[in-house]
């Protein structure tokens, strides 16, 4: 079976995971955050929990 687990990507921690809301439509994105240019990276659409989960469990993150 392939490993799923990919690593976080360079320049980033797991400490950098955030989720943000959308002001507008209250749609969340989970991604690392740069607070250099204050955007979140390699973001994803999140509806749930558990795909907040899933976010964590497929970089080997522990959520906080």
């Amino acid at each position: 079976m392939k490993n799923k687990n990919k690593t976080i990507p360079t320049g980033f921690t797991a400490d950098d995971i955030k989720t943000e809301s959308s002001i507008c439509t209250g749609e969340k994105t989970i991604g690392f955050y740069s607070p250099t240019d204050k955007k979140l990276h390699y973001a994803e659409l999140v509806k749930t929990d558990a795909d907040i989960d899933e976010f964590y469990r497929k970089y080997g993150a522990e959520r906080k």
